[in-house]
């Protein structure tokens, strides 16, 4: 089987190693990267992204671990457009996260435009940082929260201070 996902992954975080990982299971994985042009349209607000040479580097680095695991194939393309590569007869299953679920159905409507088979969406939770919210490259950023969902020092609520 043929999996695709994209994203800007910047940094990668444990809510996109859950993404890789549904990914991994259901079969070899090509994902979209986000181009340094593509990627600053698709933030929600404006933040500032690493250069496509490194977010690629990271994200290979990250992919390699599954891919060795699972005894998989993977590959990389950059991303030009939103619908990127899935729209390519070959895949099967495109991974999304709750919020990109809409851009999946994009992606079927364009495939059946085209004569292509539909592909099975597969969504895949968000991850929860220790607070509860979900983890994001953005709190990442922030500094709110690590790469994992632990909240930082700065973040962390501080215990109430006792009366004398």
């Amino acid at each position: 089987m043929q999996v695709a996902l994209g994203g800007t992954f910047d940094p990668v975080h444990d809510g996109h190693r859950a993404l890789f990982e549904r990914a991994f299971e259901l079969g070899d994985v090509t994902v979209g990267l986000t181009s340094d042009t593509l990627a600053p349209k698709t933030r929600n607000e404006e933040r500032y992204v690493k250069p496509y040479d490194e977010r690629e580097r990271a994200l290979r680095s990250e992919l390699e671990r599954f891919a060795d695991e699972y005894d998989r194939e993977f590959e990389i393309h950059e991303l030009v457009e939103p619908t990127g590569v899935a729209t390519e007869p070959r895949f099967d299953y495109l991974i999304v996260s709750p919020e990109t679920v809409k851009g999946g159905e994009r992606v079927n409507q364009l495939r059946q435009e085209e004569g292509l088979d539909t592909l099975e969406i597969v969504v895949v939770d968000h991850v929860p940082a220790e607070d509860g919210d979900r983890i994001s490259s953005t709190r990442i950023v922030r500094g709110e929260i690590d790469e994992h969902g632990n909240l930082t020092p700065e973040a962390s609520p501080r215990p109430a201070k006792r009366e004398q």
